[in-house]
């Protein structure tokens, strides 16, 4: 029989499994790698994006669920010395940073990538017709070492206008030809041979075949959310249709996953190591790009809380603003500030707050205090809400 689950017990099990509910505010000692190593293999990914006007998102999920820690840790995990790697840039949910452990996972994406099969348009003419330029590229970069798009463009291009170099560089990293090697100034990527970059160990992985790295990838994705739908679970690591249904069926008959009905939903699977506690107590602003809300009609339905990112919208169209937080409190969203970092003054600035209209009365309190604690973490001031 197909098990019945309400949807407070949905959210509760959605949000233990991002790890919501076991936060300590005041870590001691400190927030350590171990702490941010657990988060990270807990959540799959930490999703990257070139918005800077609060913080890095990538910085922001860890904050969320850990409270203050040293940036560096991270930084080190992603782009520092080899030894000290944790993580690499790949492409998942988006542009992502992921677990080292991971990257035998994606090498199907990466070799259909190499095929012409994957990626814009424009990059897969280096796939094909247009091979022996990249790979020319591909040969300086190993003889003369790492490489940006800007030391070898001619002409000035934006983030979203990506120069014949850039485009060359990025089919090379979508194929695992390169790897991102560090990050300069601007957050520009810096490019090197994949096998100078990922540790020997990792790059020694068996490599599984397309149908169990998919596999392995929903069930990844199920254990970071606890409970969803199929289209959830497709989305988490953006693969097509027809391969999620494929894993899904496979898992449900190894019992990883089961089906189960939430009133409203469509039909959703529950994973078998996912937690049901009997009451969250979590308190976190949000980044637009954590996993827990990044797929908006999830945030719907787990929360009866409508979000759309308004970066793009033009200013006075915009309902609550320019980079919008939620807020979580106890087991739901209750508000939604506008921040920015202004640097430059040493504050953070509170351009907008959205109550919801069911908000309890505690929750501004709660958020004046997530708020100072993080302008604490980002070594700025803050003002009253």
């Amino acid at each position: 029989m197909i098990e019945h689950i309400t949807l407070p017990q949905a959210r509760r099990i959605a949000l233990a499994a991002q790890g919501f509910g076991e936060r300590t505010l005041h870590i001691d000692p400190p927030v350590n790698q171990g702490h941010l190593r657990r988060t990270i293999d807990r959540l799959g990914l930490h999703q990257i994006d070139s918005v800077n006007v609060l913080v890095r998102a990538h910085y922001l999920p860890a904050f969320s669920r850990l409270g203050g820690y040293d940036r560096t840790l991270l930084d080190r995990a992603a782009w520092g010395p080899r030894g000290e790697r944790r993580m690499f840039e790949y492409w998942a949910h988006e542009a992502s940073l992921l677990p080292l452990m991971s990257h035998p996972l994606f090498r199907w994406r990466m070799t259909r990538a190499d095929r012409g099969e994957a990626g814009y348009g424009s990059m897969r003419l280096f796939a094909g017709e247009r091979r022996a330029e990249a790979m020319a590229l591909l040969d300086r970069i190993r003889m003369d070492g790492p490489i940006a798009a800007s030391d070898i463009e001619t002409g000035r291009t934006g983030w979203w206008t990506w120069s014949e170099p850039k485009r060359m560089l990025e089919w090379l990293f979508y194929a695992g030809h390169i790897t991102t090697l560090t990050r300069r100034r601007g957050f520009e990527r810096v490019y090197d041979l994949t096998e100078r970059v990922i540790p020997p160990a990792i790059l020694a992985l068996a490599t599984p075949d397309e149908a169990t790295a998919q596999r392995m990838l929903i069930d990844r994705a199920a254990r970071a959310m606890g409970i969803a739908t199929a289209g959830e679970l497709r989305d988490y690591f953006r693969l097509d249709p027809a391969s999620t249904r494929l894993a899904i069926a496979t898992l449900c008959e190894e019992g990883a996953l089961r089906p189960v009905e939430i009133p409203g939903w469509p039909a959703a699977f529950l994973h078998r190591d996912a937690r049901r506690p009997r009451r969250i107590a979590a308190q976190a602003l949000l980044a637009p790009f954590d996993p827990l809300i990044w797929e908006r009609a999830r945030t719907e339905r787990l929360f009866g809380f409508r979000y759309r990112i308004e970066i793009y919208t033009p200013a006075d169209r915009r309902q609550h603003g320019y980079y919008v937080l939620p807020f979580l409190y106890g087991e739901r969203l209750v508000a939604r500030v506008d921040l920015k970092a202004d640097r430059a003054a040493g504050r953070l600035l509170m351009q907008a707050v959205h109550r919801e209209a069911d908000a309890p009365a505690e929750a501004i309190a709660a958020l004046e205090a997530e708020l100072r604690r993080m302008a604490s973490w980002l070594d700025l001031e803050t003002g009253p809400v």
